[in-house]
């Protein structure tokens, strides 16, 4: 008979951040990749506005998106990578434990 390897029992917080770091590159890539094509929208519109006789400036409209975008990513990249929860849990653990004593 052949032997089976069993995998090690996974630790849930370390399985946890890990999701939760995936899920953060996912969102800079879908944030990378949604921004370069307003900006090539942007390029190219510009372009096509200028090149019908129009001279002037077009606004840098997808300025705002990607402030905004940026914003919410940027949060989220604190929140996975320089968070102290399970800290912030162990702490808040030890103030109810002295609470009952």
């Amino acid at each position: 008979m052949e032997s089976m390897t069993t995998m090690p029992e996974r630790d849930n917080y370390l399985w946890k951040k890990a999701k939760a770091r995936v899920g953060f590159r996912i969102h800079l890539r879908t944030y990378l990749i949604i921004n370069a094509g307003l900006w090539l929208i942007w390029v190219f519109t510009n372009f096509a506005f200028r090149s019908s006789g129009h001279y002037g400036s077009i606004f840098p409209w997808p300025f705002f998106p990607m402030i905004g975008w940026g914003i919410g990513l940027a949060s989220h990249y604190l929140g996975v990578y320089h968070s102290n929860e399970r800290s912030m849990i162990e702490e808040e653990y030890q103030k109810l434990v002295n609470q009952q004593r």
